[in-house]
């Protein structure tokens, strides 16, 4: 798929993970050995920060948003909605693909993943990008429909 592309922010349609965020981190076209059709590694956010409001202090502001809960999956390419928003996370250092067979391994990159969305959400302005910082801004923020 030429739509979706590593960094492309994506809304998933179906399984557990429905109607959740989350960000494309590799793409395979044309299917691999085991899963023979199109499909994505996906990592995104299964339960986002909470509110926060201006007159809070930087420390509950931390406290708020420890709350994220990632979540990594390969996933079907017609399972998910791309967005128009585009994120420049570094999440290929995070998330390693032979990682992701061992189940102990894949709670290490969860966790290295939250430290990723964490450090990104709470520095949304020392993105560069203005395009970026807006996909940024996106991502973060509750789905509403």
């Amino acid at each position: 798929m030429a739509i979706i592309k590593s960094g492309k922010v994506v809304i998933v349609l179906a399984g557990r993970y429905a109607g959740k965020k989350a960000v494309v981190v590799k793409t395979f076209d044309d299917g691999s050995d085991e899963k023979r059709f199109s499909h994505c590694l996906i990592a995104g956010i299964g339960r986002g920060p909470r509110k926060v409001t201006r007159g809070m202090s930087k420390k509950k502001v931390e406290k708020r948003s420890r709350t994220m809960k990632p979540f990594v999956k390969y996933i079907n390419v017609r399972h998910v909605f791309p967005t128009r928003y585009v994120v420049d996370m570094d999440q290929k250092k995070a998330v390693d693909e032979a990682d992701l067979v061992d189940a102990e391994k894949k709670i290490d990159v969860k966790k290295g993943l939250k430290k990723v969305f964490e450090d990104r959400y709470l520095n949304q302005k020392a993105v560069t990008s203005e395009k970026k910082a807006a996909g940024s801004s996106y991502f973060f923020q509750k789905l509403r429909f």
